[in-house]
Formats: C-alpha cells, sequence, structure tokens
C-alpha cells in the first residue's frame, strides 16, 4: 500500500465532513488516520464561513440575532445537515429504550421521530440563542465563537475515533473511521485546538482566555459523555452518533462562551 500523505487526510476530512468540492482519493484505515486527526481543520474552515456570514448581517445593519441565525445555518449547508441529523437520529435511538439492534435500525430509518425533533429545536435554539448574546456583546467574540465551536465540534470526532472505541455496526462512516486514531495523536490535537482557542480569546484578556479554555474543556466533557452512553446503548459508535456529538459539542461551547 502506498504511503499515506498528509494531503489524503486532508481531503478524507473536507471530503468526508464538508460539502467543499474534495475528491477522496484513499478510502482506508490509514486514511481515516489522518483525516479524523485533520478533523479540526475542517473545522476551522466551516467555522470561519459561519463567522463570515454573520459579520457580512452584522456590517449591513442586521441584529445579534440575525447574524446568529445565519452563523447556525452555514455549518448545516456545508455539511448538508448530516449533523443534525444524526443528532436527530442518535436521539430517537436513545428515546425509543429499545435493545441495541432494535435502537440501531430506529437510527437508519429517513424519518425524524419525536426525541430526534425536540433534540434539534433545543441544539439550534440554543446555538442561535448563544451567539445572539455574543454577537449583541462584540462582533469580533461573535466570530470568535462561531469559529471555536466548529472547530471543537470536529475534535470532538477526532476523540471519538480514537483507539478502543468500537463501531456499532460492520459498514458505514463509524466503521470506517473507528479506533483509527492513536490516543496519543487525539490527545495533541486536543492540545492544539485548546491553545489555539486561548490563543484567540487572548486578545479580549484574560477572562475570555480562560472562558474559551473552559468551552472547549466542557465541550469535550459534553461529547465524552454522549459518546459512553451511546458505546453502552449500542455497542459502538456510527455516522449518526459522530454527528450527534458534534453537536453536542458545538452547542456546548457556545453556551459556555455566551455565559459571564
Amino acid at each position: 500500500m502506498p504511503r499515506t500523505s498528509p494531503l489524503d487526510g486532508l481531503r478524507f476530512a473536507f471530503g468526508t465532513l464538508t460539502v467543499f468540492p474534495v475528491r477522496v482519493t484513499r478510502w482506508d484505515r490509514q486514511a481515516a488516520r489522518l483525516g479524523m486527526l485533520c478533523a479540526p481543520l475542517a473545522g476551522l474552515a466551516v467555522g470561519a464561513a459561519a463567522a463570515a456570514a454573520g459579520l457580512v448581517l452584522l456590517f449591513l445593519g442586521a441584529g445579534g440575532p440575525l447574524a446568529a441565525v445565519a452563523t447556525v445555518a452555514v455549518p448545516a449547508v456545508l455539511t448538508r445537515g448530516l449533523h443534525l441529523d444524526g443528532l436527530a437520529d442518535t436521539a430517537d435511538g436513545l428515546g425509543s429504550g429499545k435493545p441495541a439492534e432494535d435502537a440501531l435500525r430506529i437510527m437508519k430509518q429517513s424519518d425524524i421521530g419525536p426525541f430526534g425533533v425536540i433534540a434539534l429545536v433545543l441544539a439550534l435554539l440554543a446555538q442561535a440563542a448563544a451567539l445572539a448574546q455574543v454577537y449583541d456583546a462584540s462582533w469580533a467574540r461573535g466570530a470568535g465563537a462561531a469559529v471555536v465551536s466548529a472547530t471543537v465540534a470536529r475534535l470532538a470526532l477526532t476523540l471519538a475515533a480514537r483507539a478502543g472505541v468500537p463501531a456499532a455496526r460492520p459498514e458505514g462512516l463509524g466503521a470506517a473511521v473507528a479506533g483509527v486514531v492513536p490516543a496519543r495523536g487525539a490527545l495533541v490535537a486536543g492540545v492544539a485546538v485548546t491553545g489555539s482557542a486561548a490563543a484567540i480569546a487572548a486578545a479580549f484578556g484574560p477572562y475570555d482566555m480562560v472562558r474559551s479554555v473552559l468551552a472547549v474543556v466542557l465541550s469535550l466533557a459534553a461529547a465524552e459523555a454522549l459518546l459512553r452512553h451511546c458505546t453502552r446503548r449500542f455497542g459502538g459508535v456510527t455516522g449518526d452518533v459522530f454527528g450527534g456529538l458534534a453537536e453536542t459539542a458545538a452547542t456546548t461551547a457556545l453556551v459556555v462562551l455566551s455565559l459571564g
């Protein structure tokens, strides 16, 4: 097998996690490993686009709420709504109370049940409300929050793909990336994203710096709690679970960044 290059990893990350016109040239475990390590970079690009949309509306005279809605909408568009769909399906699977096999079958169905609808509504409302509050305080802080939340959402995927986390199904995205990231690589990615978030917030003062670090840490803690619960309930991860983890981390980050 030819040696995997960093470019293969970037193509895998952007080609599977975004709608950017990137052609995935390799779909194997080595490419998946690099791809999941590069997932935060895909989040950085999505977050930058989301922040740009919000800032354009603010500079055109729109208020914080409308800018927040646009900022929330952009990641949904740039991921074809897959993470939101994953959140809804995961909520339906967990809320069903069924054994793992039946819950996984419910998650594969194309319709969305009541638990999925509730999860989507609450997550989107929380994201928009938190962003509106941050935008009203400072357009720069709002843009930073959009970037940090999107990046940490994809970092949650990197950590969920670490060694030792099994796949719930033998096929699908979950099976393709489950267990591919070495624990050491996941730790390095976590430290890099946390440090970058702190660096972005440093321009606003030490309090914002601490709050950004807390946002990353608490987001990852929330995603980890959901990951462990899903692993116990379903026997492992699926593509839907990855989507649920991303939205959970993004929502938590925005809520924390809006406090204080």
